[in-house]
C-alpha cells in the first residue's frame, strides 16, 4: 500500500510532492492545535516531554535526511566531501541566528520580560506565535530539499526518504501546535482564536518547503549546501530553542528521555523507508 503510494506521488512535479508532503506536516500542526477544544490547559510535565520528543526528532532528521545525504553528494569532487556540509550546516544556523536577533519573538515558559528580537510592544500571545512559526521555516525548507534532491536524480535521495522526513517532522508537529494554542487559551483567549494562532503557525512550512524544493531543481549544484543549510538551521532551532524549553519546567529527566525516543523513532524511520 505505501509502496503504491509512493509510485502515485513519484509522478508528480517534485514542487507538488513537497506541498502534498508539507500539507500532512501542516495537518498535524493544526491537530496539535485543535487539543485547545478538548482542554484549557495541559501537565508542563506531558508539554516538556513532546518539546524533548519534537527536539529528538529535528536532530536524527538533520544527520540522517540531510547532512549524511548532502556528505555523500559531494564525493569524488575537486575539493574534501564535508566542505559543502561544513559551509552550508554553518550558514543554516547563522542564518537563524540573525532572524532569532531581528524577529520579536518568546519562547513558551519564558516571562515577556525575556522575548528576544527587536523591542515591541506586541502582546504575549503575538510574541510565542512568532517563535513557533520561526522553527517551521528550516522544517519546511528541509522537507522542500529533501524532494529536490530526488528530482535531480542523486543516487542517495530517495522518495521514500524524503516521505519519512516528512512524517517525522509531521509527528513532532504536533506537540508544536498544542504548545501554541493551549498557552494562549490559558491566558484567556478563545478556543477558536486559539486554534487560529495554531493553524497559522504551520502555514509557513508549505511556503518554504516550495521555495527549498524550486530552488535544488534549477541550481543541482546547490543542492549538498541547501541539505546543509537546512540541518543547521533545525539545530540551531533545537539547541536555541527546544531544549532550554523542555528542560525549564523541573521535567529535565523525562524531556531528555523524550528526546531519546524522538531521535529513535525519526531514524527507524529514515533507515527503514530507505
Amino acid at each position: 500500500m505505501i509502496e503504491n503510494a509512493l509510485n502515485s506521488v513519484g509522478n508528480l512535479h517534485p514542487l507538488i510532492q513537497a506541498l502534498i508532503a508539507t500539507a500532512f506536516t501542516w495537518l498535524m500542526t493544526s491537530l496539535g492545535a485543535a487539543v485547545v477544544f478538548t482542554a484549557k490547559d495541559i501537565s508542563r510535565k506531558m508539554l516538556d516531554g513532546m518539546l524533548g520528543f519534537a527536539g529528538g526528532v529535528m536532530i536524527a532528521a538533520s544527520f540522517w535526511s540531510l547532512l549524511a545525504p548532502a556528505i555523500e553528494m559531494s564525493k569524488g569532487e575537486a575539493f574534501p566531501s564535508w566542505v559543502p556540509a561544513m559551509a552550508g550546516f554553518l550558514s543554516g544556523a547563522i542564518f537563524l541566528r540573525v532572524i532569532d536577533r531581528v524577529l520579536p519573538h518568546l519562547h513558551l515558559g519564558f516571562p515577556i520580560e525575556e522575548a528576544e528580537g527587536i523591542k515591541t510592544s506586541w502582546r504575549r500571545s503575538t510574541l510565542l506565535f512568532l517563535a513557533i512559526t520561526l522553527h517551521n521555516i528550516p522544517e519546511g525548507l528541509a522537507i522542500g530539499v529533501a524532494f529536490g534532491a530526488v528530482a535531480a536524480g542523486f543516487p542517495s535521495a530517495s522518495l521514500a526518504a524524503a516521505f519519512a522526513l516528512a512524517v517525522g517532522i509531521g509527528i513532532q508537529n504536533f506537540p508544536e501546535g498544542l504548545a501554541i494554542s493551549v498557552p494562549m487559551r490559558r491566558e484567556g483567549m478563545s478556543r477558536w482564536r486559539s486554534f487560529w494562532f495554531g493553524l497559522c503557525s504551520g502555514a509557513v512550512e508549505p511556503i518554504a518547503a516550495v521555495l527549498g524544493a524550486a530552488a535544488v531543481f534549477l541550481a543541482q549544484p546547490l543542492l549538498p549546501y541547501a541539505l546543509s543549510f537546512a540541518a543547521g538551521a533545525m539545530i540551531f532551532v533545537v539547541v536555541e530553542e527546544l531544549v532550554p524549553e523542555s528542560q525549564r519546567g523541573g521535567n529535565a529527566d523525562l524531556a531528555t528521555m523524550g528526546a531519546i525516543m524522538g531521535f529513535t523513532v525519526m531514524m527507524v524511520l529514515d533507515v527503514a523507508f530507505t
